[in-house]
């Protein structure tokens, strides 16, 4: 299973950085989006065809999710337009919440089932897409949001901690993974980060050792978030490998 950052900016687009998007590929199978902010589709058209793609969606903020209006128009009025249903997995809600957004209407619903077969997550349940094995987790944050462990067809592990505050079921997602891709937003100090909400870069590092997994890194950092504080955060409470999501960045998980 090959990750390649596509976005990575938490909360906003970043200077020359999309928000949060993520390509899974296995060889010989459908290649997996892992959330879809914006600048991802631009980020996408680099790599692979949009029209080729899955989609998995932690949640619905608008920097995990608002580059899929984008994509409905690609799949629909490209001069080779989308011949199948693209797969669609997301919170409940995930068809209304894009249909609204790509609507031409105010208060009216694009119908998106002529260009994604949706699927709401359950929790628990796993997911086979792409060649890898999908489990979804809900975890601390304020919509329906979920965490998700994927396993590549030789048993490595990702998991990736959506967007959420300090839980003992994020720990359990991220158990022993060979890889933790996870969320750090903010530093430490209480004053520069309302509660229940994000992860400093110290907590990423103790769910991480808490997990027990054998490399971490983080992600969604805001344009406003000094990168190095976050870093120097978790390493102090990680020993083990720490890098930083940036686009481009690709990360073989085997």
């Amino acid at each position: 299973m090959r990750l390649t950052v596509l976005g990575s900016s938490g909360s906003v687009v970043g200077p020359g950085a999309p928000a949060s998007g993520y390509l899974l590929t296995v060889p010989d199978q459908q290649p997996v989006v892992l959330d879809f902010g914006p600048g991802v589709l631009g980020a996408l058209q680099e790599r692979v065809d949009p029209n080729e793609v899955a989609v998995m969606l932690s949640h619905l903020h608008a920097d995990h999710c608002l580059d899929l209006p984008g994509m409905l128009v690609w799949r629909r009025y490209h001069p080779v337009p989308a011949t199948v249903r693209a797969p669609l997995y997301g919170p409940t809600g995930t068809a209304t919440r894009i249909g609204a957004a790509s609507s031409e209407y105010p208060g009216q619903i694009d119908d998106i089932t002529d260009t994604f077969e949706t699927h709401d997550w359950v929790e628990g349940e796993p997911v086979k897409i792409g060649g890898m094995t999908v489990i979804p987790t809900r975890v601390s944050h304020p919509p329906e949001t979920y965490g998700l462990r994927i396993s590549e067809p030789g048993g490595r592990v990702l998991a990736f901690s959506g967007d959420t505050a300090v839980c003992d079921e994020l720990v359990e997602l991220a158990r022993d993974a060979d890889v933790f891709l996870c969320e750090a937003s903010w530093t430490h100090a209480p004053a520069q980060r309302p509660p229940g909400l994000h992860l400093s870069g110290t907590e990423a590092g103790e769910m991480a050792t808490r997990a027990g997994v054998k490399s971490l890194i983080l992600t969604h950092i805001p344009p406003w978030t000094p990168v190095e504080d976050v870093l120097d955060e978790a390493r102090a409470a990680y020993s083990g490998p720490i890098s930083v999501a940036h686009p481009g960045l690709v990360v073989d998980i085997e």
